[in-house]
């Protein structure tokens, strides 16, 4: 095989792992430590605080 040849294979490698990478960011990016949809935080923002709430005061509880 000629130079080209592994040259070819190596940039079908590195695009298909530079398109896996930035593809597997964007997905991550939608979702929050919680692993709740960022975009759909309007229908439950309520539970949000309700949730968040409820850990302080897990955390308070145990501490005493």
């Amino acid at each position: 095989m000629s130079f080209g040849d592994y040259f070819y294979i190596f940039v079908a490698i590195a695009f298909s792992f530079m398109t896996f990478t930035i593809i597997r960011n964007n997905f991550l990016s939608k979702f929050d430590e919680e692993q709740r949809r960022k975009d759909l935080v309007d229908e439950y923002e309520e539970d949000y605080v309700f949730d968040r709430s409820e850990k302080k005061e897990d955390k308070t509880t145990t501490k005493d």
